[in-house]
């Protein structure tokens, strides 16, 4: 799904519309970049999320301030699935979870002090990274998270990969 976001968002570069639609983007100022962020965590809008990124740098906008509004789209982009997993996903893999736990010692070794740290670490890494956030957001959903927190995860996460995709325009 990743390598077809990419497929897809080499496809778009080569309609000359939606390249006059990334350049009316930047008009919009930080508004862009906050819409870029939200497309930045999804599998397949991973790509073009980080092409209007690309793009806005190369305009008068504030590095600092794309950044900013960039990991906020994000941020919320990554609430919106961290919720719907919370609510949908964690509910139907429960009892999935439970009949399969029971007959290995699974469980014990997932609600062990040493490993119940390392979900939410996996997550944000993948978070951070500039793939898709779908599966770190699975990872801390499944967890037992507070929204706070994952909230605060996400920001830094965001924060870190878009300023490697802005920094790294830049250069």
């Amino acid at each position: 799904m990743f390598a077809g976001g990419i497929v897809f968002a080499l496809i778009l570069t080569q309609i000359p519309e939606f390249n006059q639609f990334i350049k009316t983007l930047g008009s919009f100022g930080y508004f862009s970049a906050f819409f870029a962020g939200l497309l930045f965590v999804s599998t397949f809008t991973v790509a073009t999320g980080g092409l209007i990124l690309l793009t806005l740098t190369s305009s008068s906008l504030s590095p600092f301030l794309l950044i900013a509004f960039g990991a906020c789209g994000a941020v919320l982009g990554d609430l919106l699935l961290f919720i719907f997993v919370k609510k949908n996903v964690s509910q139907n893999i429960a009892p999935i979870y439970e009949k399969f736990a029971t007959q290995h010692h699974l469980k014990k070794i997932l609600h062990t002090k040493y490993f119940a740290w390392t979900l939410p670490v996996i997550g944000a890494l993948i978070i951070a990274s500039p793939f898709p956030d779908e599966l770190g957001i699975s990872l801390l959903g499944l967890s037992e998270m507070k929204l706070g927190q994952f909230i605060a995860i996400s920001l830094i996460s965001h924060t870190i990969g878009v300023s490697l995709v802005v920094t790294t325009s830049l250069l």
